[in-house]
């Protein structure tokens, strides 16, 4: 079983007199998940560095490597670097991720951007505060190898990688059928989520026309912003697929293109759905603003009456507050009988004005 070496070390000043410490090695198992060697299809026994493994592979001028990375920073990545000749502007976009999905095209290999989404579970989309976790796939093609970095928990190959290693017809077609399976993985994966975010639409949907809803614009408008997380990660990928399906580059055999067609196609019913969505949330976050302002005028009524009512007795009790001698109201014996029932039937004739307007 060949060695697995160590790549990089970390350089500093020190004002100790002495020989300088060495450096500090990251073992390669750090950061490579996994790095197999493919022959017609067969993933061939044992553990594989990437040089041995690149080696092993131009030694038979067959098959391919794959390797898959996650979350490599620049010192770590570089030994995969130089062993593949990856392109050192596509190497700063894996390292520093945050990239819209795109397909570039260098000198002897192809470099893609795959924004992947993952659903976040929640008891109601009203309460919740993420519905939309993204993370990133970046992938670099060559004639006998694909190297992956990932960012991201949610994304990973793992499955995807045991999944194809159990169909070696589909591995026979070269690197170009791991770079489609991962790119029909990840629009599946578009697919599930707008399932599930179709049935929080409908929840709040259906809040927001319910009376006394507890749906509040901050609410609608976070199902907006994650809306636009989901779009920024679908609608920038149709134009890499398409320079796929169309053969933008000889590294795509003509059997591979026509399954990106299918990718494709599968991408445009997500833009839809997701084009839907949006138009749908604009829709509710007006209904819901509408909503918020017609309870605002409800109040305003409510509290206009209710003030209404209560300047009567006001009135009355601040005319004869007045301190002047020639009232004769004030002597009267039935005058402050005579001026409380007044007050009551003029707040219940209000009242009862106010309550056929629906007012209050």
């Amino acid at each position: 079983m060949p060695a697995i070496p160590s790549f990089g070390g970390l350089r500093g000043r020190t004002n100790r007199v002495g020989p300088p410490a060495p450096p500090i090695s990251v073992p390669l198992s750090a950061y490579v998940v996994d790095c197999g060697v493919y022959v017609d299809g067969e993933r061939l026994p044992g553990r594989w560095t990437h040089i041995d493994a690149v080696a092993e592979v131009r030694r038979r001028a067959e098959g391919f490597v794959w390797i898959g990375l996650h979350e490599p920073d620049e010192r770590q990545i570089q030994g995969v670097a130089e062993t593949f000749g990856l392109h050192e502007l596509a190497v700063e976009d894996a390292v520093n991720a945050h990239q819209r999905p795109k397909l570039e095209r260098y000198e002897d290999n192809l470099f893609m951007v795959l924004k992947t989404v993952r659903y976040v579970e929640h008891e109601s989309p009203t309460t919740a505060n993420e519905i939309v976790e993204t993370g990133e796939i970046m992938a670099f093609l060559g004639a006998d190898y694909v190297v992956t970095v990932r960012h991201g928990k949610h994304s990973a190959l793992h499955q995807l990688r045991n999944e194809l290693e159990a169909a070696p017809d589909r591995l026979r077609a070269g690197p170009a059928a791991v770079l489609h399976a991962i790119a029909d993985h990840v629009v599946d994966t578009y697919l599930a989520v707008t399932d599930a975010f179709e049935n929080d639409i409908d929840e709040i949907e259906k809040a927001v026309f319910a009376p006394r809803s507890p749906v509040s614009a901050e609410q609608m408008y976070l199902m907006k912003r994650e809306i636009l997380e989901l779009r920024r990660a679908v609608m920038p990928l149709a134009n890499p697929l398409r320079r796929l399906a169309e053969g933008c580059s000889p590294l795509v055999p003509d059997q591979v293109r026509s399954y990106f067609r299918d990718v494709d196609d599968h991408l445009t019913t997500v833009s839809e759905r997701v084009s839907s969505f949006d138009e749908l949330l604009t829709t509710l976050v007006d209904a819901t603003l509408a909503k918020i302002t017609l309870q605002q005028n409800t109040d305003m009524r409510k509290i206009t009456s209710w003030a209404a009512i209560i300047a009567v007795p006001t009135m009355v009790v601040g005319v004869y507050g007045m301190n002047f001698e020639n009232m004769p109201e004030l002597r009267w014996r039935f005058g402050y009988p005579v001026v409380m029932i007044v007050i009551f039937f003029a707040c219940i004739v209000l009242y009862r004005i106010f309550r056929k307007n629906r007012w209050l």
